[in-house]
């Protein structure tokens, strides 16, 4: 992609992290997992990404909780308590000595097999965590140059197909998007629910802004992503009106304003969908109100006592 929201620069201090596998601090040349991993086999895990700020890492509990739902949707043991996965997250932000401008990779699978076979019961071993941690920070550009997003054909699909809302290692429809959108020149893709009305991003969640309202889908087909449910709350906190809801593309080209969230980059505008450039061409009056009322949030959060509970 020419951009994306993990648009970055790569950060020389990433060849020497320690990366930490079921406890164990590997430096990274040497990290890695047995073939015989349901991760690696099926894509049988969850995981989750988290940003570290000023030694902190915000709505953590938030992440936990998400994590914790999965992986009891789908059956799997943890084997580990929140505040000691937590612990584990700040011992291996310790390791490194890094305290800002990183991002994390929480991955959680169900263990080693026996066999390579889909059935849970012939895992032999507790689950495999492994945290990723790097220095990644956002490309400060696409504040100004903006985000160009294609609508795909891969379409988010109904719960009982897979449901959407389990931030699952499964991720093909995602990367199905990505591709088509890549290959058509574009950013990152858009991404219609069964019904034909606008869903999310493959990696990110999509939000307009017509005549002052922030709209974003109905949630019933994307992830309830942790940024994505942070701008809503502070929209309301603020007096602006947002509403989850279903629209069509029509509503989109037409849109004032548009912007992308996640864990990652925060808030990103978008300028461009399917070869229409929206009434902002530059970063609009939401985005930018939006955005510092996002930082402002972050920054109360890392000053609270970090913990796991939620």
């Amino acid at each position: 992609m020419a951009n994306s929201t993990h648009t970055y620069s790569p950060d020389e201090r990433n060849s020497s992290i320690l990366i930490n596998i079921n406890g164990e601090l590997i430096p990274r040349e040497k990290a890695t997992v047995s073939v015989f991993d349901s991760g690696f086999i099926l894509g049988d895990g969850i995981w989750e990404g988290l940003r570290v700020h000023q030694g902190t890492i915000p709505f953590l509990s938030q992440h936990l909780k998400r994590l914790w739902e999965g992986a009891k949707a789908l059956d799997l043991d943890m084997g580990i308590s929140r505040d000691a996965l937590a612990d584990r997250l700040f011992q291996t932000l310790i390791a490194n000595n890094m305290r800002d401008h990183v991002h994390i990779r929480l991955m959680v699978t169900r263990g080693i097999k026996s066999t390579p076979y889909q059935d849970p019961a012939v895992t032999i071993s507790g689950p495999t965590i492994v945290i990723i941690p790097e220095y990644k920070a956002p490309d400060p550009s696409l504040n100004d140059r903006g985000l160009r997003l294609y609508t795909v054909y891969t379409r988010r699909g109904y719960a009982d197909v897979q449901d959407p809302r389990i931030n699952s290692h499964s991720k093909l429809n995602c990367i199905f998007g990505c591709i088509q959108a890549a290959k058509a020149g574009y950013d990152e893709a858009l991404m219609l629910d069964p019904h034909g009305h606008v869903a999310t991003c493959n990696s990110t969640h999509f939000f307009i802004v017509r005549e002052g309202e922030v709209w974003t889908s109905s949630g019933d087909y994307c992830l309830d992503g942790i940024t994505r449910r942070n701008v809503i709350n502070v929209c309301k906190a603020n007096g602006i009106p947002v509403f989850e809801k279903n629209f069509s593309l029509m509503q989109v080209y037409g849109a004032d304003e548009a912007f992308v969230t996640g864990t990652f980059a925060g808030l990103t505008p978008v300028f461009e969908v399917d070869g229409r450039s929206l009434t902002h061409t530059q970063r609009g009056p939401m985005v930018d109100r939006l955005q510092a009322l996002y930082r402002a949030l972050v920054e109360t959060e890392s000053g609270r006592p970090q913990n796991a509970s939620v």
